[in-house]
């Protein structure tokens, strides 16, 4: 196609659109309609957020306040490293968390060759998919969030939205109050690939094991009744 007959038709075209009127672009949208809403695994929010957790392979944990969730932080790291220590972001809520309580050793900065652990403060859980979302930048690196062996995420019961499109609706308060991030993450469970053979494989480009630990005030049965929905 000559240059010519190209620009003539994309004049055409920007033609057409500048008579389309917005009434009749709302209209043909609105006929479009929208997809499903997916129906949750249950009512309750919190139980239903760690029930997709725990349906995308991550583990989870339940705590009522900081100083359990670094005895949580604590004893994970312990029971697959025989250690203490982890790296977390420059985040100021990691950075008032009561460490010492737990003997848990954190290094605020961005992950290094050789540390397997890494642990971040979620903005928010989106139930509907069992994913957090992480801003990245100075004060969360994103080599935090993709590289560690073991990825460590805090969700606040506070910072839980129902779906997507409230996730979305909270992005954008927070980006007119402060400005853009570097980057904006959706986590939702390990790294996985099946591309080579049709194999499911964990850890192939990035974190092999996920872990959540919700923190608040969370229903007494949530977690068992959140792994007997999980369950296969």
């Amino acid at each position: 196609m000559s240059t010519s007959a190209r620009s003539e038709i994309f004049a055409r075209l920007r033609e057409i659109s500048r008579k389309a009127s917005a009434e009749r672009i709302h209209q043909d949208r609105q006929a479009l309609g929208s997809a499903p809403v997916p129906t949750p695994p249950a009512a309750e929010m919190c139980e239903a957020f760690l029930a997709n957790v725990l349906k995308n392979q991550g583990s989870v944990d339940c705590v009522a306040n900081r100083t359990e969730a670094v005895a949580a932080i604590g004893h994970y790291i312990y029971s697959h490293f025989r250690s203490h220590r982890l790296v977390a972001g420059n985040d100021p809520r990691l950075a008032a968390m009561p460490w010492r309580d737990a003997g848990v050793l954190p290094r605020f900065g961005r992950l290094e060759v050789g540390e397997p652990v890494a642990l971040s403060f979620a903005q928010l859980g989106v139930v509907e998919t069992g994913a957090v979302l992480t801003w990245t930048g100075k004060s969360n690196p994103a080599a935090n969030n993709l590289l560690p062996e073991h990825h460590m995420v805090l969700v606040d019961t506070a910072d839980l939205v129902p779906d997507m499109e409230h996730a979305w609706g909270r992005i954008k308060q927070e980006l007119e109050s402060n400005g853009r991030p570097r980057g904006i993450n959706f986590i939702a469970g390990p790294s996985s690939t099946a591309d080579i053979e049709g194999q499911l494989v964990y850890g192939a480009h990035g974190p092999r094991k996920w872990h959540v630990i919700l923190m608040g005030k969370i229903p007494a049965e949530a977690l068992s009744r959140a792994r007997a929905i999980a369950a296969p």
